[in-house]
């Protein structure tokens, strides 16, 4: 006996549209240089991997052109961390062991993003030609 299908395919509300929501709010100006170390044959390695392929979008890094992103691979079976530097000296350290990718984006976002600079809308009108500015005078 088979299930009945009733109703469409849609997007769910899952872990991978929270990730991508997340995504969108990141902001790089207040970073200076993000360092991802990690041990490739360590357990925990696969969500500072994951978290490092979404620094490389282009969208994420157009926010700080200025930004270095660098990446130690390390064989020590050390812990997988973020060490961000900002732009105002400070440092801080994401120790990524027990979190997954959404919970890393949450935490990045609150305590980095939050750093960034606030954009003020421009207020300024485009100014257009008028009518007396845009012609000129007659041919006689």
């Amino acid at each position: 006996m088979a299930l009945l299908f009733n109703g469409g395919l849609k997007k769910g509300s899952g872990i991978i549209s929270s990730i991508v929501k997340e995504r969108k709010m990141l902001n790089l100006k207040p970073v200076k240089k993000i360092v991802f170390k990690f041990d490739p044959f360590d357990d925990g390695c696969l969500t500072v991997r994951k978290f490092m392929w979404h620094f490389n979008i282009r969208t994420v890094l157009k926010t700080n052109p200025l930004c270095s992103v660098k990446t130690e691979i390390v064989c020590d079976r050390s812990e997988p961390v973020v060490d961000v530097s900002l732009a105002n000296g400070e440092s801080v350290l994401f120790k990524t062991r027990n979190l997954n990718e959404l919970e890393l984006f949450q935490l990045f976002n609150k305590h980095i993003t939050t750093l960034a600079p606030k954009e003020e809308a421009n207020a300024t009108e485009v100014k257009t030609k008028t009518a007396t500015a845009g012609k000129k005078g007659k041919k006689k």
